[in-house]
């Protein structure tokens, strides 16, 4: 049970001339600036990455929404020219080629009617 106290007091020793020495001091408070620093420039890179990912995912969701809307956009005006087509008696086949429906699209288009 000596050991542990002699090691313990050479360290209490120790440390009391080292902060006692301004020198050390001052290494030691500019060692721990730097590791705040560093810790602060991590977090603050770590939310500029969260930020931009997000931003960036926003935008491919936003980008992707367009293109199906576009999408849907697209099959619901050839189907309402399928319809007027049909109303004007146009056969089948002629409202295929003009619309780029299929012959059971248009089918279920002329069953809807």
């Amino acid at each position: 049970m000596h050991e542990p106290e002699s090691a313990l007091k050479k360290a209490m020793n120790l440390l009391k001339e080292l902060s006692e020495d301004e020198e050390f001091r001052q290494q030691y408070e500019a060692r721990q600036k730097f590791l705040r620093d560093q810790v602060s420039m991590m977090e603050g890179a770590r939310e500029e990455g969260l930020k931009k990912g997000m931003e960036e995912g926003i935008q491919k969701g936003i980008k992707e929404g367009i293109k199906e809307g576009i999408k849907e956009g697209e099959a619901e005006s050839k189907q309402k020219i399928a319809m007027n087509m049909l109303n004007l008696g146009l056969d089948q086949e002629t409202i295929v080629k003009a619309t780029g429906l299929t012959s059971a699209e248009v089918k279920a288009i002329q069953q809807e009617k």
